[in-house]
């Protein structure tokens, strides 16, 4: 498939962009995550290109050296040399990015039968990486000025109710879900849009409940999602080629995961990430990027109907699955 051979070339580009917004891109709130087009003049956030391009990269890895038996040192040299190198990246200027395509790289490696083992030691060590990465951060505070940010959050997170303006957010959201009730107030109706911040973006999850009601608005959405990660993995499950199945999974389990992340934060389950709802959120790149996973996704389905199409031609002949479990 030509994605698989683009992503060979795009995940080097990839990291220089990446590397390229740290060092030139728009600083906002101690954060460079933005770079802008020249002649253009268009701001992109080279972290939205990464998650796809990243996730296309990885399958193709597992995918060319699918059932062959995986050492230590070839998931470490092969998958998490990339990996880590992406997503740390990422990390100083956008942790809950990173954190979630970490996650997202670890379901699909362990979706294509790396060994638990070796997935147990890549954890461990990444945490341990990180715990000396806030040691450093400590001793130099002006080398990751976005740790006390993340403290913060943490900090809000766990005061609660007890201190309502440390978490404004989330307290205001809870407020809009509340008045949403069960059953739709009809759109337009919510007020939340007049005081609450982001109401668009980060916290749209909770502007929905309030018009359209905890049951179509929140469940309904959650169950759109769901029929999304179904779909994903129901393509998967019918490809004859491992790149085609991996790479459906991934990108599946991507905005699945990125949803739920969403939703947890308008709900108070997990502290403030800042990750838009796909194809509900307004935004640019965070658009950009989800329609083109979208499209790698129906571009993968498209392929399994003229598989099938050109079957019906020819004589039938009993062909291999690939098996993912």
């Amino acid at each position: 498939m030509v994605y698989s051979r683009l992503a060979q070339l795009a995940i080097w580009v990839t990291a220089g962009l990446l590397l390229l917004t740290l060092i030139l891109g728009s600083n906002i709130n101690d954060a460079s995550r933005w770079i802008t087009i020249p002649i253009i003049g268009q701001s992109f956030q080279t972290s939205d290109l990464a998650k796809v391009v990243l996730i296309t990269y990885l399958a193709r890895v597992l995918a060319k050296h699918y059932q062959e038996p995986w050492t230590l040192r070839d998931v470490a040299v092969r998958l998490m040399l990339p990996v880590g190198l992406i997503c740390g990246l990422i990390l100083p200027a956008n942790f809950s990015t990173a954190a979630l395509l970490f996650m997202v790289c670890l379901v699909l490696m362990f979706v294509a039968q790396v060994p638990v083992k070796h997935l147990v030691v890549v954890v461990g060590s990444a945490i341990l990486l990180f715990g000396l990465l806030l040691l450093i951060a400590d001793t130099f505070p002006d080398l990751l000025p976005r740790v006390a940010t993340w403290a913060a959050r943490i900090k809000a997170f766990s005061a609660g109710a007890a201190d309502p303006d440390a978490n404004y957010q989330v307290e205001h959201a809870k407020i809009a879900i509340a008045n949403g009730g069960l059953f739709p107030n009809g759109p337009g109706s919510g007020a939340s849009r007049n005081w609450l911040p982001h109401p668009y973006s980060d916290m749209i999850y909770a502007f929905i409940v309030e018009e359209y009601g905890s049951l179509f608005g929140g469940l309904g959405l959650l169950l759109l999602y769901t029929i999304l990660l179904h779909r994903a993995v129901r393509i998967a499950g019918k490809c004859e080629k491992p790149f085609g199945a991996l790479v459906a999974v991934g990108l599946g389990f991507l905005l699945t995961i990125q949803a739920m992340a969403n939703m947890a934060v308008a709900v108070n389950l997990v502290p403030v990430t800042g990750q838009p709802l796909p194809l509900v959120s307004m935004g640019g790149t965070s658009i950009w990027f989800t329609c083109l996973a979208i499209g790698i996704l129906i571009s993968v389905s498209r392929s399994l109907e003229e598989n099938t199409t050109s079957s019906t031609k020819e004589p039938h002949v009993e062909r291999p699955r690939t098996t993912l479990a």
